[in-house]
């Protein structure tokens, strides 16, 4: 079953400095962090704070493609958490035809932002992210979302990008 969630922010990681897009569910219930790169996180932080670059970026450029070649963004969707490796698909409308694209969630999220497309996560990831290694070694687990929260919420302001919850 699919759950509909919007970008709460962008924080980095205190362990490893990696960026992480904290999805949210519309209720705030659920809370999923996805680790991403540093380039998708700069192009997310674009696309939310609606920053006009000079030249198009490599979502813009996917966008304005979508565009020209009528192609309608339906939805993203994050279908899978497997070796601590999130996946995604973008649910196209070609011709009033269904195309799904296998996707990176960051560059998945990154688009939808841009086009105003939904994103949904599938429940059975956001149960397995409460199994997610924090710091890649087995020593910390956390377990649910609240705990997640609290992790969050408790980290300093020194902790936090420029693009917080």
């Amino acid at each position: 079953m699919l759950k509909e969630m919007k970008v709460a922010g962008i924080t980095v990681d205190p362990f490893t400095n990696t960026p992480i897009v904290l999805l949210k569910d519309l209720e705030d219930k659920d809370v999923l962090p996805i680790w991403i790169g540093l380039l998708e996180a700069s192009s997310i932080a674009t696309a939310l704070e609606n920053i006009k670059t000079p030249r198009p970026m490599t979502h813009d450029l996917i966008k304005n493609i979508f565009e020209h070649l009528d192609v309608k963004v339906v939805k993203i969707e994050v279908n899978d958490l497997r070796d601590n490796t999130y996946y995604a698909l973008i649910h196209l409308d070609v011709n009033n035809k269904r195309l799904t694209i296998d996707s990176r969630p960051s560059d998945a999220i990154a688009i939808a932002i841009r086009v105003g497309a939904p994103i949904f996560v599938e429940e059975s990831v956001i149960k397995k992210s409460s199994k997610v290694d924090l710091e890649g070694k087995g020593d910390k687990v956390v377990t649910d979302s609240n705990e997640w929260e609290d992790i969050l919420e408790n980290l300093s302001t020194d902790d936090f990008g420029k693009y917080k919850m």
